[in-house]
């Protein structure tokens, strides 16, 4: 599978992994800050993206190996990885089958259970609002909960286009496969620098989830942005993009 990749800088690889509705354009500021003592490979999922002409995969698994055939394709022994939010399941499945491989791990915004607890709305209900409302629709929707601010924070329009370009099938086999996907007895077999990221705002991964990777994970570090949101990224792009080059130095 060929995925479509956004790719700048030099130095150490870092591949940053989008989560649902996402794209490897919503990196563009991460991808300018990293790419200054890093090379950043920032990939779009099948089905999202520049790669929504490829079908959705419906399983996490499946969507590591998308990750890991576009690594390998590159000629990419060994990297440093960070996934967002559906992003971070991938990311999470990625380093316990391949630990050898990842230098170190950044999870951001996510949690070790796809189904997600206290969700803004239960997996099921988003199922069935895309179904009866379509893609745009949705991604309009889901966009505006990544924000603190909803439809007015700065972010929100682009993260609204790169959301309206998944494909119907993509869109609803993501949903699935975060529905299926249990990472929490794998957690232990993490055994890498680890740094969580999390916005104290965030309407998706509430802190049971952050915390269960925080004591789940051998190596893991806890950073949490205040006042920010699902989008931390975005609507604190200085103080997430230092937490991430602090990690990365320290690897």
């Amino acid at each position: 599978m060929d995925l479509h990749y956004r790719r700048a800088g030099a130095g150490a690889p870092v591949v940053l992994v989008h989560g649902y509705l996402g794209g490897s354009a919503q990196w563009s500021a991460q991808m300018a800050a990293f790419s200054a003592t890093h090379d950043v490979i920032a990939p779009d999922l099948p089905g999202f993206g520049q790669s929504a002409f490829l079908p959705g995969a419906s399983r996490i698994a499946d969507f590591a190996a998308a990750v890991m055939d576009c690594v390998d394709r590159l000629g990419i022994e060994t990297f440093t990885l960070l996934g967002h939010s559906m992003g971070g399941m991938i990311v999470q499945e990625i380093a316990a089958r391949h630990p050898g491989r990842i230098d170190g791990l950044a999870l951001y915004g996510t949690g070790p259970l796809g189904l997600m607890p206290d969700r803004f709305e239960p997996i099921e209900t988003s199922m069935a609002r895309l179904k009866s409302e379509g893609v745009q629709a949705t991604a309009d929707r889901i966009s505006a909960t990544w924000f603190r601010d909803g439809t007015a924070a700065q972010g929100y329009p682009t993260t609204r286009d790169i959301a309206r370009l998944a494909k119907p099938q993509a869109a609803e086999n993501a949903l699935i496969a975060m529905r299926d996907w249990d990472g929490r007895d794998a957690l232990w077999r993490i055994d890498m620098p680890c740094r969580i990221i999390w916005g104290d705002q965030d309407r998706s991964y509430r802190w049971p989830q952050v915390n269960a990777l925080w004591a789940g994970i051998p190596r893991a570090e806890l950073a949490v942005i205040p006042g920010a949101s699902h989008a931390a990224h975005m609507e604190k792009p200085d103080m997430f993009n230092a937490l991430v080059q602090d990690f990365l130095d320290t690897l």
